[in-house]
């Protein structure tokens, strides 16, 4: 059994320790209503410009769908959000494992060839693939210091510019979906070429929509495109960042429930010994006391 200073000396480690998760917890939990809040604004409307810009690039020509070309396969480039902070349980991992595996089921050719490339958002994601010498062209880790849709529209047109100028034939983003504070999904979505909508097998209609383009297809292309998939790159930029903050929430609440699960058992201890020293001293005074009387 350990000595009564030991205990101690660990309760009061403990104690300290509670004290600096449950100040996190409390950070967290005002970081993430303030993300929670961006994101859920913006989903609607993200979603809703999807929906269009699939319709749209459906019904556009080839000479006009610039975003919507599929071409052969020759270079692939992966965009993987992470964080760049720890502390927030399984997040980064997570994120990074669906990486890897999206990497070696669908484009292990390719990068055996050296033609896929990775861009990073997050040191986390960082720091991993440069360790596992992945080819890396850049890495944007400072977009989290001042998240908003400025500074996110300018790496989304980098993005677009990529594809158009035929760098890339296709362009894939993987992140964090923030489904709640404890629960984040992780997600590949293919941001260019930008996808047809897909038809209900179900559905009796299967006609394409007829639009009528006011005030024509080039400017539709011109302005609403490139807007739709800025704000795209932005909501899953957004939704890493919500997620992030759920999980650091999530995992220093479980770590300060866990100090006071720990605190308990080290009192325990603490009282058994103290018990225990106090019997001993009991033991010692009544065997001198008997000693003097033989």
């Amino acid at each position: 059994m350990p000595s009564l200073k030991e205990v101690r000396i660990r309760i009061t480690s403990v104690k300290s320790t509670q004290q600096i998760t449950s100040a996190m917890k409390l950070v967290s939990a005002a970081k993430f209503r303030k993300a929670q809040q961006a994101i859920l604004k913006l989903r609607p409307y993200a979603d809703k410009m999807k929906d269009i810009l699939m319709n749209l690039s459906a019904n556009l020509d080839n000479q006009d769908g610039k975003y919507s070309e599929e071409r052969e396969l020759k270079n692939v480039l992966i965009v993987v959000v992470s964080s760049n902070k720890g502390m927030c349980s399984a997040f980064n991992s997570n994120v990074i494992k669906r990486a890897v595996r999206l990497i070696d089921e669908e484009y292990s050719g390719l990068k055996s060839k050296g033609n896929l490339h990775l861009m990073t958002i997050g040191k986390k994601a960082t720091d991993f693939f440069q360790k596992n010498k992945y080819n890396i062209i850049e890495s944007h880790d400072k977009l989290f210091d001042q998240l908003n849709f400025d500074n996110a529209s300018v790496l989304a047109e980098k993005l677009m510019n990529f594809y158009t100028e035929k760098k890339y034939d296709r362009i894939v983003l993987v992140y964090n979906f923030m489904k709640n504070a404890a629960v984040q999904i992780q997600i590949c979505e293919q941001f260019l070429p930008v996808e047809a909508p897909k038809q209900d097998v179900k559905s009796k209609n299967t006609a394409k929509a007829d639009y009528i383009f006011e005030p024509n297809k080039e400017v539709i292309v011109q302005e609403l495109i490139p807007k739709s998939l800025k704000i795209q790159f932005y909501k899953a930029v957004l939704n890493s960042n919500a997620g992030e903050h759920g999980a650091r929430m999530t995992a220093m609440h479980l770590a300060t429930e866990n100090a006071s699960v720990l605190l308990k058992e080290l009192q325990l201890t603490y009282n058994k010994a103290r018990q225990g020293a106090i019997t001993k001293e009991l033991l010692e005074i009544v065997s001198g006391a008997e000693a003097l009387k033989g």
